[in-house]
Protein backbone atom coordinates (compact mmCIF):
# COMPACT_ATOMS: atom_id res chain seq x y z
CA UNK A 1 0.00 0.00 0.00
CA UNK A 2 2.98 2.31 0.50
CA UNK A 3 3.40 2.40 -3.27
CA UNK A 4 0.28 4.58 -3.58
CA UNK A 5 2.67 7.42 -2.72
CA UNK A 6 3.99 7.28 -6.27
CA UNK A 7 0.90 9.20 -7.43
CA UNK A 8 1.60 12.04 -5.02
CA UNK A 9 5.26 12.00 -6.00
CA UNK A 10 4.31 12.42 -9.66
CA UNK A 11 2.17 15.40 -8.68
CA UNK A 12 5.12 16.82 -6.76
CA UNK A 13 7.29 16.41 -9.85
CA UNK A 14 5.01 18.69 -11.89
CA UNK A 15 4.36 21.20 -9.10
CA UNK A 16 8.07 21.51 -8.27
CA UNK A 17 9.26 21.79 -11.88
CA UNK A 18 10.27 25.47 -11.44
CA UNK A 19 12.36 24.62 -8.36
CA UNK A 20 13.96 21.64 -10.10
CA UNK A 21 15.35 24.07 -12.67
CA UNK A 22 17.67 25.21 -9.88
CA UNK A 23 19.30 21.77 -9.88
CA UNK A 24 22.87 21.64 -11.25
CA UNK A 25 23.20 21.74 -15.03
CA UNK A 26 25.41 19.28 -16.84
CA UNK A 27 27.97 19.27 -19.61
CA UNK A 28 25.72 17.72 -22.25
CA UNK A 29 27.06 14.18 -22.14
CA UNK A 30 24.72 11.32 -23.13
CA UNK A 31 22.62 9.46 -20.55
CA UNK A 32 20.97 6.09 -21.12
CA UNK A 33 17.94 5.38 -18.90
CA UNK A 34 16.82 1.78 -18.35
CA UNK A 35 13.27 1.01 -17.09
CA UNK A 36 12.21 -1.38 -14.34
CA UNK A 37 10.47 -4.73 -14.54
CA UNK A 38 7.49 -4.83 -16.97
CA UNK A 39 7.97 -1.09 -17.58
CA UNK A 40 9.02 0.60 -20.82
CA UNK A 41 10.49 3.93 -21.90
CA UNK A 42 7.11 5.50 -21.14
CA UNK A 43 7.85 5.14 -17.41
CA UNK A 44 11.11 7.07 -17.69
CA UNK A 45 9.78 10.03 -19.71
CA UNK A 46 9.58 12.42 -16.72
CA UNK A 47 13.16 11.57 -15.72
CA UNK A 48 14.46 11.96 -19.27
CA UNK A 49 12.58 15.23 -19.74
CA UNK A 50 14.21 16.54 -16.57
CA UNK A 51 17.66 15.46 -17.76
CA UNK A 52 17.14 17.12 -21.14
CA UNK A 53 16.14 20.32 -19.35
CA UNK A 54 19.40 20.10 -17.38
CA UNK A 55 21.35 19.93 -20.64
CA UNK A 56 21.93 16.20 -21.13
CA UNK A 57 21.29 14.00 -24.16
CA UNK A 58 18.92 11.60 -22.42
CA UNK A 59 17.74 8.47 -24.19
CA UNK A 60 15.52 5.46 -23.49
CA UNK A 61 16.59 1.91 -24.18
CA UNK A 62 14.14 1.34 -27.12
CA UNK A 63 13.58 -2.33 -26.25
CA UNK A 64 9.91 -2.18 -25.28
CA UNK A 65 8.86 -3.61 -21.94
CA UNK A 66 11.50 -4.92 -19.59
CA UNK A 67 10.59 -8.59 -19.29
CA UNK A 68 13.75 -9.70 -17.56
CA UNK A 69 17.14 -10.89 -18.83
CA UNK A 70 15.81 -12.89 -21.74
CA UNK A 71 18.05 -14.07 -24.58
CA UNK A 72 19.15 -11.15 -26.74
CA UNK A 73 18.47 -8.42 -24.17
CA UNK A 74 22.09 -8.08 -23.08
CA UNK A 75 23.36 -7.85 -26.67
CA UNK A 76 20.68 -5.29 -27.54
CA UNK A 77 21.59 -3.10 -24.55
CA UNK A 78 25.28 -3.28 -25.40
CA UNK A 79 24.47 -2.25 -28.97
CA UNK A 80 22.37 0.69 -27.71
CA UNK A 81 25.20 1.80 -25.42
CA UNK A 82 27.75 1.51 -28.22
CA UNK A 83 25.47 3.48 -30.54
CA UNK A 84 25.21 6.40 -28.11
CA UNK A 85 28.93 6.31 -27.36
CA UNK A 86 29.73 6.43 -31.08
CA UNK A 87 27.14 9.12 -31.85
CA UNK A 88 28.37 11.58 -29.24
CA UNK A 89 31.99 10.46 -29.04
CA UNK A 90 31.68 10.63 -25.26
CA UNK A 91 31.22 8.21 -22.40
CA UNK A 92 27.62 7.50 -21.43
CA UNK A 93 26.15 7.72 -17.93
CA UNK A 94 23.67 4.90 -17.32
CA UNK A 95 20.70 5.21 -14.97
CA UNK A 96 18.69 2.11 -14.12
CA UNK A 97 15.42 1.94 -12.22
CA UNK A 98 14.86 -1.27 -10.22
CA UNK A 99 15.80 -4.21 -12.49
CA UNK A 100 17.12 -1.64 -14.95
CA UNK A 101 19.78 -0.76 -12.39
CA UNK A 102 20.98 -4.36 -12.34
CA UNK A 103 21.37 -4.09 -16.11
CA UNK A 104 23.17 -0.72 -15.79
CA UNK A 105 25.82 -2.15 -13.48
CA UNK A 106 26.39 -5.09 -15.81
CA UNK A 107 26.72 -2.80 -18.83
CA UNK A 108 29.44 -0.90 -16.98
CA UNK A 109 31.17 -4.18 -16.24
CA UNK A 110 30.96 -5.32 -19.87
CA UNK A 111 31.94 -2.00 -21.48
CA UNK A 112 33.75 0.20 -18.92
CA UNK A 113 35.40 2.25 -21.67
CA UNK A 114 31.96 3.43 -22.80
CA UNK A 115 30.37 4.14 -19.39
CA UNK A 116 31.04 7.33 -17.42
CA UNK A 117 29.02 6.50 -14.29
CA UNK A 118 26.14 4.38 -13.04
CA UNK A 119 23.15 5.45 -10.95
CA UNK A 120 20.69 2.86 -9.65
CA UNK A 121 17.21 3.59 -8.31
CA UNK A 122 15.93 0.96 -5.88
CA UNK A 123 17.83 -1.81 -7.66
CA UNK A 124 18.09 -5.16 -5.80
CA UNK A 125 21.58 -6.24 -6.85
CA UNK A 126 23.09 -6.97 -3.43
CA UNK A 127 20.47 -9.04 -1.60
CA UNK A 128 18.53 -12.26 -1.77
CA UNK A 129 16.79 -12.33 -5.18
CA UNK A 130 13.67 -13.62 -3.44
CA UNK A 131 13.41 -10.55 -1.19
CA UNK A 132 11.02 -8.73 -3.49
CA UNK A 133 7.28 -8.28 -3.69
CA UNK A 134 7.67 -8.41 -7.48
CA UNK A 135 9.16 -11.89 -7.39
CA UNK A 136 6.13 -13.65 -8.87
CA UNK A 137 5.79 -11.05 -11.62
CA UNK A 138 9.46 -11.43 -12.48
CA UNK A 139 9.20 -15.22 -12.66
CA UNK A 140 6.07 -15.01 -14.79
CA UNK A 141 7.30 -12.54 -17.43
CA UNK A 142 10.94 -13.67 -17.56
CA UNK A 143 10.06 -17.38 -17.51
CA UNK A 144 12.83 -18.07 -15.00
CA UNK A 145 13.03 -18.46 -11.24
CA UNK A 146 14.23 -15.61 -9.03
CA UNK A 147 17.16 -17.71 -7.82
CA UNK A 148 17.93 -19.51 -11.09
CA UNK A 149 21.64 -19.57 -12.02
CA UNK A 150 22.69 -16.65 -14.22
CA UNK A 151 26.16 -15.50 -15.38
CA UNK A 152 25.63 -12.16 -13.60
CA UNK A 153 24.80 -13.64 -10.22
CA UNK A 154 28.37 -14.62 -9.31
CA UNK A 155 29.57 -11.00 -9.28
CA UNK A 156 26.39 -8.90 -8.94
CA UNK A 157 27.31 -7.68 -5.46
CA UNK A 158 30.70 -6.42 -6.62
CA UNK A 159 30.76 -2.70 -7.50
CA UNK A 160 31.10 -1.88 -11.20
CA UNK A 161 34.46 -0.51 -12.43
CA UNK A 162 33.10 3.06 -12.74
CA UNK A 163 31.69 5.58 -10.23
CA UNK A 164 28.42 4.14 -8.90
CA UNK A 165 25.62 5.76 -6.92
CA UNK A 166 22.82 3.71 -5.38
CA UNK A 167 19.67 5.69 -4.51
CA UNK A 168 17.24 3.83 -2.26
CA UNK A 169 14.32 4.22 0.14
CA UNK A 170 13.88 2.36 3.43
CA UNK A 171 10.13 2.50 2.91
CA UNK A 172 10.37 0.86 -0.52
CA UNK A 173 7.24 -1.25 -0.93
CA UNK A 174 8.64 -3.53 -3.64
CA UNK A 175 12.20 -4.57 -2.80
CA UNK A 176 14.15 -4.89 0.45
CA UNK A 177 16.23 -1.73 0.74
CA UNK A 178 19.19 -3.60 2.26
CA UNK A 179 19.74 -5.30 -1.11
CA UNK A 180 19.96 -1.97 -2.93
CA UNK A 181 23.20 -0.78 -1.32
CA UNK A 182 26.61 -0.51 -2.96
CA UNK A 183 29.59 -1.76 -1.02
CA UNK A 184 31.72 1.06 0.36
CA UNK A 185 34.62 1.91 -1.91
CA UNK A 186 36.61 4.79 -3.43
CA UNK A 187 34.02 5.41 -6.12
CA UNK A 188 30.76 4.05 -4.69
CA UNK A 189 28.10 5.65 -2.53
CA UNK A 190 24.55 5.23 -1.25
CA UNK A 191 21.99 8.03 -1.04
CA UNK A 192 18.85 7.46 0.99
CA UNK A 193 15.62 9.24 0.11
CA UNK A 194 12.08 9.21 1.46
CA UNK A 195 9.58 7.78 -1.00
CA UNK A 196 8.10 4.83 -2.83
CA UNK A 197 9.75 2.39 -5.21
CA UNK A 198 7.35 3.18 -8.03
CA UNK A 199 7.98 6.91 -7.66
CA UNK A 200 11.78 6.88 -7.68
CA UNK A 201 11.94 7.94 -11.32
CA UNK A 202 10.00 11.16 -10.75
CA UNK A 203 10.51 11.91 -7.06
CA UNK A 204 11.89 15.51 -6.94
CA UNK A 205 14.39 14.63 -4.19
CA UNK A 206 15.73 11.77 -6.32
CA UNK A 207 15.94 13.97 -9.41
CA UNK A 208 17.98 16.60 -7.59
CA UNK A 209 20.42 13.97 -6.38
CA UNK A 210 20.73 12.58 -9.92
CA UNK A 211 21.43 16.06 -11.31
CA UNK A 212 24.09 16.62 -8.65
CA UNK A 213 25.82 13.34 -9.46
CA UNK A 214 25.74 13.75 -13.25
CA UNK A 215 27.07 17.32 -13.10
CA UNK A 216 30.45 16.21 -11.78
CA UNK A 217 33.33 16.55 -14.25
CA UNK A 218 34.46 13.35 -15.88
CA UNK A 219 37.32 11.92 -13.86
CA UNK A 220 36.51 14.18 -10.91
CA UNK A 221 33.94 12.08 -9.05
CA UNK A 222 33.35 12.81 -5.36
CA UNK A 223 30.77 11.46 -2.91
CA UNK A 224 27.47 13.27 -2.43
CA UNK A 225 27.71 15.96 0.24
CA UNK A 226 24.92 16.44 2.78
CA UNK A 227 25.52 20.12 3.46
CA UNK A 228 23.15 22.98 4.28
CA UNK A 229 19.52 22.23 3.52
CA UNK A 230 20.46 18.82 2.16
CA UNK A 231 20.82 17.60 5.74
CA UNK A 232 17.08 18.14 6.19
CA UNK A 233 16.18 16.28 2.98
CA UNK A 234 18.63 13.39 2.73
CA UNK A 235 18.90 11.13 5.82
CA UNK A 236 22.30 10.54 7.37
CA UNK A 237 23.56 7.21 5.95
CA UNK A 238 25.58 6.54 9.10
CA UNK A 239 22.83 7.14 11.66
CA UNK A 240 22.34 3.43 12.41
CA UNK A 241 26.04 2.95 13.23
CA UNK A 242 26.01 6.04 15.44
CA UNK A 243 22.91 4.87 17.27
CA UNK A 244 24.50 1.48 17.92
CA UNK A 245 27.63 3.13 19.29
Amino acid sequence: MLEVRAIAELGAFFSMAPLLRLAPRGDGHPVLVLPGLVASDVSTRPLRAFLIDRGYRAHGWKLGRNLGPRPGVEDAMRARLAELHERYQRKVSVIGWSLGGVYARELARLAPAQVRSVITLGSPFAGDPRASNARQIYESVSQRGSDDPHPWRAHMKEPPPVPATAIYSRSDGIVAWQGCLEREGPQTENIEVEGSHSGLGHNPVVLYAIADRLAQPEGGWRPFERVGLRRLIYPDPHRDARAAA
